[in-house]
């Protein structure tokens, strides 16, 4: 049955698997990723110590700094606040795909579900792989402080070129309508592939990290960064797959009763 629904069904709809999806993001954070986080700053730590030694050596005796380094939010309350945050960030998708979705249904003739799964696997190939693989996730103590605007606009660029690959690839499908499918589908690989190696040759490059910096803590952080947000979007594709199948059983149970009934 195709995507039903209005507007406002579709986006309360979209909140709550965005709510789902974020709290399930944020428990593979917390156990996945929050580990290589701690890691990582305490080598942070190790490497500021001795700075930090030397110059309250060099201070007058009786001057302390008291407590201007510590951070605004503890690391318990940073682990904590991520279930909020990701939570928020997931509703926020939410309400993006069902507005997507509203859209994209008057084009084609899926399934509620199908469309829901087809739509959040676009939405994760554009806004996650693509950058992911140009410019991955770096952990504290990696990257410099002052090129923090240039490498965020990066990142901009990176998922604007994961909009292009998709919407070329579904252009690509849909200009071959009448060909056999799986020639189909491969122009519309083909289309995603060339656009993204296009765009990866046109951004440049980065690499802030140390070649002293753990290679397998770096490793396991990007794998972990990578885990928590494909968690995020398949969570929100399945969860809005799922009541959109629930909702639609729902909606025709009800006039078979009636005619039952009549």
């Amino acid at each position: 049955m195709p995507l039903i629904g209005s507007l406002k069904t579709l986006l309360l709809r979209g909140l709550l698997a965005g709510l789902i999806a974020g709290l399930l993001a944020a428990t593979v954070g917390y156990f996945v990723g929050e580990p290589q986080v701690d890691a990582a700053i305490a080598i942070e730590e190790a490497a500021a110590a001795p700075a930090e030694h030397g110059h309250e050596a060099a201070e007058p005796a009786g001057h302390s700094h008291g407590d201007e380094d510590e951070p605004l939010v503890s690391r318990s309350g940073q682990k904590a606040g991520q279930f909020l945050a990701l939570g928020l960030a997931g509703m926020a998708f939410g309400a993006l795909l069902a507005s997507a979705l509203n859209v994209a249904r008057r084009f084609t003739s899926l399934s509620g579900p199908r469309l829901s799964l087809l739509a959040a696997g676009f939405a994760w190939a554009a806004i996650v792989a693509v950058p992911f693989f140009k410019y991955p996730a770096n952990p504290p103590a990696v990257g410099d402080p002052e090129t923090i605007n240039s490498r965020t606009w990066l990142w901009v660029a990176a998922v604007v070129l994961g909009l292009l690959a998709v919407a070329a690839s579904v252009a690509a499908y849909r200009a071959l309508a009448g060909q056999l499918d799986t020639l189909r589908l491969i122009a519309a690989v083909v289309a995603f592939v060339l656009v993204t190696t296009i765009g990866y040759i046109l951004l440049p490059g980065v690499n802030e990290v140390a070649d002293d910096f753990p290679a397998t803590l770096l490793w396991r952080f990007r794998v972990a960064s990578l885990a928590e947000t494909t968690t995020l979007w398949v969570s929100l594709g399945l969860a809005f797959a799922a009541l959109t199948e629930f909702a639609s059983r729902r909606s025709t149970a009800v006039p078979e009763k009636a005619a039952t009934a009549g």
